[in-house]
């Protein structure tokens, strides 16, 4: 679906990967689940594109539910994959997700997003076995030039992507809008956190920063500005803390 022009998400909100056109190429933004391939082609169709204008997929993190289709499109079509340096063993598989608990739950949010995965192919997802990394403060040479902002806690290496052109900030799981444990909307740190404390406090990493569009690994698009967001994070988890 189209979020902004040049910008399409597959993905129905539950499990988001994005497609950011420009120049005539693509980069993809985190690539879902392995099912969402047979999505992609359609996709590219409505932005004027194919596959063979994607130049590059580069992910958020190197969680299963972002990794999806990327080594698929890496092998079949020659597509480089890039991830935090601080991430890329996680993404190879090389090493456990470093995730502590659930967190928060509630049965049938949770149940729905389990039977999602089987469905969706994530019971076999096939590792990726390159990838090449970037660090903290780079600005990509992919289609959108994107800035890399490093907020570690959801994992070491999660990194926020500015498309400054684009006006957009991809956030993957520093933050969600929509929580797969509890079914609870707005913004929120994100289940499978490794340290909440580290990824509230990271957040802090975005002051500055400015974009009409604020789009998360899970949930919908956050339209309230950034520094919104991060203060809804911040209430949620010092509620949540206090309980």
């Amino acid at each position: 679906m189209e979020i902004a022009p040049r910008i399409r998400r597959l993905g129905a909100g539950l499990v988001n990967s994005y497609l950011v056109e420009d120049g005539g190429g693509v980069t993809i933004v985190d690539a879902g689940a392995p099912a969402y391939w047979h999505d992609l082609p359609a996709e590219l169709a409505a932005l004027g594109r194919s596959l063979s204008d994607v130049r590059s997929v580069v992910l958020t993190h190197g969680h299963s539910d972002h990794i999806g289709f990327a080594e698929r499109i890496r092998a079949e079509r020659g597509v480089p994959v890039r991830v935090h340096e601080l991430d890329a063993a996680l993404a190879r598989g090389e090493v456990p997700n470093p995730a502590r608990g659930l967190g928060p739950i509630r049965l049938r949010p949770l149940l729905g997003f389990l039977l999602w995965s089987v469905r969706h192919g994530m019971l076999r997802l096939p590792r990726i076995r390159e990838v090449a990394t970037f660090g903290d403060g780079a600005t990509l040479d992919v289609p959108g030039t994107p800035r890399v902002v490093l907020v570690p806690g959801h994992t070491p290496g999660s990194a926020v992507l500015h498309f400054a052109r684009h006006d957009a900030l991809f956030v993957g799981d520093a933050l969600a809008t929509y929580s797969v444990t509890t079914g609870r909307e707005g913004p929120q740190v994100a289940p499978f956190t490794a340290d909440a404390a580290e990824a509230v406090a990271s957040l802090g990493r975005l002051d500055g920063l400015a974009a009409a569009l604020v789009l998360p690994g899970h949930g919908e698009p956050w339209t309230g500005g950034i520094a919104e967001a991060v203060r809804r994070v911040r209430a949620t988890a010092r509620a949540t803390t206090a309980r």
